[in-house]
């Protein structure tokens, strides 16, 4: 397992070290079942918002509940290790629940940032982060790039390259 996926309490521990030198920690989330051009984009993006790129990544109970039957298409762990590969992340860490709030609450990132097909009035842990001063970001959103969209699109024409 590579030394940026962490347990909940070790990476509380690692960012508590962190924060101690005054870095700003930008949290996000979210399944990056099949790693595309838009996930690279919104991760380099998130992380240029700040010092420290922490990403929650759903379970694969959780991915499950979430996308239905048949996802996630990629393991967990698996998912896990892709993104600790990408340079501009620096931890990841898995959470079981359908939403990252209990890691917001314990975590308390400066920054929570999360794609622009996320109203910021909607973006769970939003009042939390506000509520100690921390601040809400949203990136752009690349269109034409979802998982769910290339795997329609892989049902359709299995042939495809």
């Amino acid at each position: 397992m590579s030394h940026k996926i962490k347990t909940l309490p070790a990476l509380k521990k690692t960012l508590k070290a962190i924060r101690k030198k005054n870095k700003k920690i930008i949290f996000t989330n979210g399944c990056f079942d099949l790693l595309h051009k838009g996930h690279i984009a919104y991760l380099k993006k998130a992380r240029s918002i700040g010092d420290i790129l922490v990403v929650g990544l759903n379970s694969d109970a959780s991915v499950r509940r979430l996308k239905g039957i048949g996802r996630p298409v990629t393991a967990q762990n698996d998912r896990a290790n892709i993104l600790a590969g990408l340079e501009f992340v620096d931890f990841i860490t898995i959470f079981n629940e359908d939403t990252p709030l209990n890691l917001i609450t314990q975590l308390k990132p400066d920054i929570l940032v999360k794609g622009a097909d996320w109203s910021k009035d909607k973006i769970v842990g939003k009042d939390i982060v506000e509520s100690y001063g921390g601040s809400v970001k949203v990136v752009k959103y690349v269109k034409g790039y979802s998982t769910t969209d290339i795997l329609k699109k892989l049902k359709k024409n299995p042939g495809h390259e």
